[in-house]
């Protein structure tokens, strides 16, 4: 009877996917195993309470006959044993990976088959999933109990914090605030021509320079870390020049996930694109304004309905697009933010999210 969630997915994706594996854990009692892709994945789940195994396939697209690891996970859904089983994902190859492991559908819940509700935010959307019993359990499994939060949730460890502690003193930040900036995201990544059609979370190394000066007048304790991978570095040092104020300091390509979830926890606040990492912040309470472009915040608010969280979005000549988005409307929404968690205590609210 021990759980078992399925689903692959991008860093965000995941990081939402975390009040399903909340509301299962309240549900049963116990913590539910995990098979996902991603070399981030096991880091960003390890240690949650929620969570049992963590089994990472790596490449979804890997044909079954060539992929080592798939058929590892074949032998370990065998050895296992069949049981209630959650699958989040949308592939066939996926849901085929089940049936190899000796799972039969009747033991299996699809979300492709759970009725969508108009404007519900995908953290709603996998509590509500949890509430559903596989056909061959009915009447067997715990019945649905209170629903979680509607929100994403994630702990760091002590010994994770600890370990940032001396990453910051080598980069010469100690004790001193942080601000978060996010302005890159994986479509960034690709190609070299960064304002093209497609990538639709793009807004102007200007206008993040005009946001990250305001910062610094609005916070000149504070030093100003711009996060993202390490193809995102030079996107981070164009910004920085732009801006060129002191106490900007590109991180990027310097933060595995066991070093940025500490990071976004210890920050006083994000500002950032509608990414992964916007999730993870509101995941941990971090204050966090995402500004967002083609996607539906009603649908991918960072973190879920009820963290310390606020969107933008923009609008041009009649299309929705980041590129509407003013650095002064930031401004002000960073600081309306601010003064409401402020008010709502999350400050001081943030330690109990550590554990030992």
């Amino acid at each position: 009877m021990h759980p078992l969630v399925l689903r692959c997915g991008g860093f965000g994706e995941i990081v939402l996917l975390t009040a399903l594996l909340d509301q299962l854990h309240a549900r049963f009692g116990e913590p539910v195993d995990v098979v996902s892709s991603g070399s981030w994945t096991a880091p960003l789940l390890s240690g949650q309470p929620a969570v049992g195994h963590v089994f990472v396939m790596r490449s979804r697209k890997m044909p079954y006959s060539l992929s080592t690891r798939k058929q590892h996970l074949v032998r370990w859904l065998r050895d296992r044993g069949a049981g209630p089983t959650w699958f989040g994902d949308s592939t066939d190859t996926a849901r085929d990976l089940l049936k190899r492991g000796g799972i039969p559908d009747d033991h299996v819940c699809d979300v492709a088959s759970m009725p969508s509700v108009e404007g519900e935010h995908f953290v709603e959307r996998w509590i509500r999933f949890a509430d559903l019993t596989p056909a061959a359990f009915e009447g067997r499994l715990p019945p649905s109990c209170a629903h979680v939060p509607s929100a994403a949730k994630l702990r760091v460890s002590t010994q994770a914090q600890a370990a940032l502690d001396e990453w910051l003193k080598q980069r010469g930040l100690g004790d001193q605030p942080l601000l978060a900036i996010q302005p890159g995201n994986r479509r960034n990544t690709r190609g070299w021509f960064r304002q093209r059609p497609t990538n639709t979370k793009y807004w102007p190394e200007g206008s993040w320079a005009q946001v990250i000066r305001a910062m610094h007048d609005l916070n000149p304790d504070h030093a100003i870390v711009l996060l993202g991978v390490r193809k995102e570095y030079g996107l981070n040092a164009d910004i920085a020049r732009f801006a060129g104020i002191q106490g900007v300091y590109n991180v990027a390509g310097d933060l595995p996930v066991s070093r940025l979830l500490p990071l976004l926890q210890r920050a006083t606040g994000m500002i950032s694109v509608d990414t992964g990492p916007a999730h993870a912040a509101a995941a941990l309470g971090c204050p966090t304004l995402a500004l967002f472009g083609k996607a539906d915040p009603r649908l991918y608010r960072p973190g879920g309905v009820v963290t310390p969280a606020a969107v933008l979005t923009g609008e041009l000549d009649g299309e929705t697009t980041m590129l509407g988005i003013t650095p002064e409307s930031v401004i002000t929404a960073w600081t309306q933010l601010r003064t409401r968690c402020d008010r709502l205590g999350y400050t001081a609210r943030r330690t109990a999210v550590r554990y030992n």
